[in-house]
């Protein structure tokens, strides 16, 4: 049994390590009341948003016009990664890394061998792990996060899709975890480009909108708007659940720092009490040894 001075060193750590652990939590938990109340407002926007697109592609043929909705066979791929410039958030970092490995070495390995996947990384976390596999076609860009704001994502985005238009990327793939509430995130694998225009299968469609000038250049004014709130709302998400993933891992290791220092004092009250039995025996066998 360790002695009692080492016990007290061990109870004193945890003690400070609980403190850390219980005001990182109430510091993420501020900090997500923030973030939740920015999706929670934008996913309305975004939603009706699509929900307008989709009844106006029912209605007409853009494909032809529509530049970011090739129907080429995907040759040269793009993962974006978004993951956290911090870490003590639980699995929340580790879950999107596999997720980007297992389409690098599984869906996509042929053109991965071709070296024709390539990872936009936002996030240091994500970032530090491919620039250890030494990956070579690797674009990084962490300060996004640190004053998340759509004008500020605006032009990281535009570079996005110009990159598709111009045909340095057929396929443009987001993965990231989308926040659900502040214990469960939901791993999300989306394809961002190119769209997914949907076919019109129940011949003409009528909806109560009025379109002017036209709905062909509604549609190019939406789709590029739409994209860019598409991509914005992951990053929010990403931000919004990684907050909640961090309070729930700072809420655990806090909890189990209070039962650690329950197990320790029980250790140190054993302990002492042993030593205060060894001197009584001590005194009383001194005793009877001087009796004699």
């Amino acid at each position: 049994m360790a002695n009692l001075k080492e016990i007290r060193t061990r109870i004193s750590s945890v003690k400070s390590t609980k403190q850390i652990t219980s005001a990182m939590k109430m510091v993420s938990a501020a900090k997500l009341k923030r973030a939740q109340d920015a999706v929670i407002n934008l996913r309305p926007y975004a939603g009706k948003l699509h929900e307008i697109l989709f009844h106006i592609n029912q209605t007409i043929e853009v494909e032809g016009e529509n530049i970011y909705a090739r129907k080429d066979i995907p040759d040269k791929i793009l993962i974006v990664s978004i993951t956290s410039n911090k870490g003590l958030c639980g699995a929340f970092n580790a879950n999107v890394i596999k997720e980007v490995m297992n389409l690098i070495q599984d869906d996509y390995a042929e053109e991965n061998q071709a070296k024709n996947v390539s990872i936009f990384s936002i996030g240091k976390k994500g970032s530090e792990f491919y620039k250890s596999k030494a990956y070579e076609n690797l674009i990084v860009n962490n300060e996004i996060l640190d004053e998340l704001s759509f004008s500020n994502a605006v032009p990281l985005i535009e570079g996005i899709m110009s990159g598709y238009v111009a045909g340095d990327y057929d396929k443009v793939i987001l993965v990231y975890n989308r926040f659900k509430n502040a214990a469960v995130q939901v791993l999300t694998k989306d394809q961002y480009l190119p769209i997914d225009i949907p076919e019109n299968k129940e011949g003409n469609v009528s909806f109560d909108y009025i379109f002017e000038p036209s709905k062909e250049s509604i549609v190019k004014e939406l789709i590029p708007k739409s994209l860019k709130i598409q991509f914005y709302e992951a990053m929010l998400e990403s931000l919004a659940a990684e907050h909640g993933a961090r309070m729930t891992a700072m809420h655990k290791a806090t909890d189990n720092a209070t039962e650690l220092i329950k197990e320790l004092q029980l250790h140190y009250n054993k302990a002492r009490q042993a030593a205060i039995t060894n001197e009584i025996l001590e005194i009383v066998g001194g005793a009877e040894a001087l009796s004699k």
